[in-house]
């Protein structure tokens, strides 16, 4: 509980401190976009690995060499609100990640998100679903990568369980020709999720899997592109399970 209540307090002195940032963070926006980005990239890279810290976790990561140094489309397993501090946190580009539309909805926190290009997914509004599509498809297009949860939700079943993919997710990629670049996570739900409100240390396994481009596939798998990338992480896991 120790745990939890030192990231609570974290979190939100960050989020204070944050205020006057912002207005800096304005100001180089004004003069230079792209230094903005990189700047704000690299404050909360640095709260995300202090919570991170706090929290004990002991990470192994696997494969990271495999992204390449161009905008990519991520899609990985979820099961934890720490997936999102897990993964963002060792982005060296400039990544935008799709959240749930509630999360447009916390003050301060929803700002940093909008600054790091983040996009908020209405889950329950397909015309909505498709605009937010449309806009990871021009980022992808302007540099920024995305990254996506194709499971639609976090899953809270069997620890090597996968809910089904979902096909919208890999539009991105389809669109854009980007590489998809898919990342398997083991035991992150154990940190918090598998025995809320406490923080447990816990080791986790991060696996950067080989780049896909949709254009080098064949044309039926081509088609059905959520099942073949939800094949690949299941048998990551599955695999991980004895580094755990």
């Amino acid at each position: 509980m120790i745990r939890f209540i030192c990231v609570a307090i974290f979190l939100v002195v960050f989020l204070i401190l944050s205020i006057p940032v912002f207005f800096v963070e304005w100001l180089i926006g004004k003069k230079n976009r792209e230094t903005r980005d990189f700047s704000s990239l690299r404050i909360v890279q640095w709260g995300f690995r202090c919570i991170l810290r706090i929290a004990g976790v002991e990470t192994t990561v696997i494969g990271l060499e495999n992204v390449p140094d161009e905008p990519v489309l991520f899609i990985g397993n979820h099961r934890s609100y720490f997936d999102i501090l897990l993964t963002y946190s060792r982005c060296k580009r400039l990544t935008g990640y799709v959240a749930k539309k509630e999360m447009e909805k916390i003050p301060l926190l929803s700002t940093w998100m909008k600054y790091l290009y983040c996009l908020f997914l209405d889950r329950h509004d397909p015309k909505q679903g498709m605009k937010t599509i449309l806009t990871a498809i021009d980022y992808i297009k302007r540099g920024i990568s995305i990254c996506i949860f194709p499971e639609g939700t976090r899953n809270s079943g069997e620890e090597l369980s996968l809910l089904p993919f979902k096909e919208g997710s890999f539009k991105i990629a389809e669109k854009t020709g980007c590489a998809i670049v898919p990342i398997s996570l083991n035991n992150t739900a154990e940190m918090f999720e598998a025995h809320f409100p406490k923080i447990k240390k816990t080791h986790v396994v991060i696996e950067y899997g080989a780049p896909v481009y949709p254009k080098d596939l064949d044309k039926e798998t081509r088609k059905h592109l959520a099942p073949y990338f939800e094949q690949i992480i299941k048998e990551t896991i599955q695999k991980n399970v004895e580094i755990v």
